[in-house]
């Protein structure tokens, strides 16, 4: 029995949307639902046109990354939840290999490794991101960084019905509360080694217009989360001693 996994693409004015959409649909694993949210785009929006048969599509008024990520969370009708960005795309075997290390070790969260890409899809980084070997590792990079990719991210539903669903507070680091959220309440994100996203970098990337909210946004989530990450820290230790 494969277990359905629902992958949603919020979706703003991006002009790569297509090519998001292909990969999703383009999946080696059969069993997948593939959820646009449309956060009010004025631009692009012909490009889904082609693909509505395939997709469970809806348009909102625009309210940001978090708000679109939520509204496909509860439309999503699969066992686990993946997240692809717009002008990100999957590599085929993306969702098969991750289902199946996750089913294998019986886990409810995994992420992955990832490569960078330009406008042409040209890796200008491959496997990008730290190769972590145990969980404490992970932990520890939370102290420091962002370790996790959103779009790397295979996460169970159900996970997302205990902890709530991403903050809107948190315009550009939503998933970054996220993770920090879910680890502090116990939830261990295991690392998958393998690179199956293909993450672009591109003048218009949020990640490059919005550096100084990002900035303060990150320094509000790391003052609240890593006092209560070490402590869980060192509780794990206490508990293993």
């Amino acid at each position: 029995m494969n277990p359905k996994v629902s992958i949603i693409i919020p979706f703003y004015n991006c002009p790569y949307v297509d090519q998001a959409i292909e990969s999703a649909l383009n999946q080696t694993y059969e069993n997948i639902e593939v959820v646009v949210i449309d956060d009010g785009s004025t631009s692009y929006t012909e490009k889904i046109s082609p693909f509505r048969d395939k997709i469970i599509y809806t348009r909102k008024e625009n309210g940001g990354t978090a708000t679109a990520v939520n509204t496909g969370l509860s439309i999503a009708t699969g066992e686990y939840i993946a997240w692809l960005s717009s002008d990100d795309y999957f590599v085929p075997e993306k969702i098969s290999k991750q289902i199946k290390f996750m089913t294998e070790k019986k886990i409810d969260t995994s992420f992955t490794n990832f490569d960078i890409i330009d406008k042409d899809n040209q890796v200008l980084i491959p496997w990008c991101t730290e190769r972590f070997t145990n969980i404490e590792d992970v932990y520890q990079a939370f102290l420091t960084y962002n370790a996790i990719n959103g779009c790397t991210t295979l996460i169970k539903k159900k996970v997302f019905d205990k902890m709530g669903y991403f903050s809107p507070d948190f315009r550009y680091t939503h998933d970054y509360e996220m993770w920090f959220r879910m680890l502090v309440n116990g939830y261990e994100f295991h690392y998958f080694d393998e690179s199956l996203t293909k993450f672009r970098s591109h003048e218009n990337a949020g990640t490059r217009k919005y550096q100084p909210e990002l900035q303060k946004e990150m320094k509000i989530i790391e003052y609240h989360y890593r006092p209560l990450l070490k402590e869980y820290i060192k509780n794990l230790h206490s508990d293993q001693s």
